[in-house]
């Protein structure tokens, strides 16, 4: 019996909490993971902006900057109304979107993330609505009628909240080069799994285990921490998903020496 129970406690602690290299993944039983959902669609108004074949903006409300038109987001991107938005929290966010009803529309669905804010017309008075990227907008055409799709207005689309794939991306943290040992700030792109974040919290070398500084959402996906002292690094950052509720951190993965505009991966 003692062996039994050892056993269970072991499978337990191990399905309650993993690591590996420096990124720690830490799951609450009550929440779900977006992966695990069945998809869910409901209808919104589409429109496009920027170039034609292009990533609407460069970077836009949610600060990714020029990232936005790079792999693994490849122009596949959206900017969102309010509702979605949700004060820029919902950066990172994935839906799925497919168009049906007009007959240059392919019917399949194309994933794309929101990367940016619409805050006026259709945007403002539809309960949803996505301005997506020329790119993503075309992509949901007949192959070959792109042009003439985007030509079309406004479409009527179906999305679905769905899970990030990043498969090959580590967690990328983009120190602010206003950033000084007194204040930190970060962009943090390629969330696997919900994407979206809720909270972030910052913790110091000198810190005790279970003492984090929790930062403030500055705008879209940068957060800061204006500490008024000296930061000591490295600095481990702890993310919780607003989708979820489930928390990942990142051991140490602002080293020692770090630089303001240098750019961090969660793992080597």
């Amino acid at each position: 019996m003692a062996q039994f129970s050892l056993s269970n406690l072991l499978i337990s602690i191990s399905l309650a909490f993993f690591c590996f290299s420096n990124l720690c993944f830490c799951f609450k039983p009550k929440h779900f993971n977006l992966s695990t959902q069945a998809v869910h669609w409901s209808s919104a108004g589409a429109t496009w902006y920027g170039s034609p074949d292009g990533a609407g903006s460069d970077g836009g409300a949610c600060g990714y900057g020029n990232t936005v038109s790079q792999a693994p987001f490849s122009s596949l991107v959206t900017g969102i109304g309010p509702s979605l938005y949700k004060s820029g929290k919902e950066c990172g966010a994935c839906y799925k979107i497919k168009c049906t009803k007009h007959p240059l529309c392919s019917g399949k669905p194309v994933r794309v993330v929101i990367t940016d804010f619409c805050p006026g017309g259709p945007c403002v008075s539809e309960s949803a609505h996505f301005d997506l990227s020329g790119t993503a907008f075309g992509s949901m055409a007949v192959p070959g009628e792109e042009e003439k799709l985007r030509d079309a207005g406004v479409l009527q689309i179906r999305y679905a909240r769905v899970a990030c794939d990043y498969s090959g991306k580590t967690i990328v943290f983009h120190v602010d080069p206003g950033s000084n040992p007194d204040y930190f700030a970060v962009v943090i792109e390629f969330e696997e799994g919900d994407g979206d974040l809720a909270k972030v919290d910052l913790q110091q070398a000198s810190s005790q285990p279970d003492e984090w500084w929790e930062m403030n959402q500055s705008w879209g996906a940068v957060w800061q921490l204006n500490a008024g002292t000296e930061l000591h690094p490295p600095f481990s950052i702890r993310l919780t998903s607003q989708y979820s509720g489930q928390t990942l951190v990142a051991k140490n993965v602002i080293p020692t020496g770090w630089q303001p505009g240098a750019t961090y991966r969660s793992l080597d």
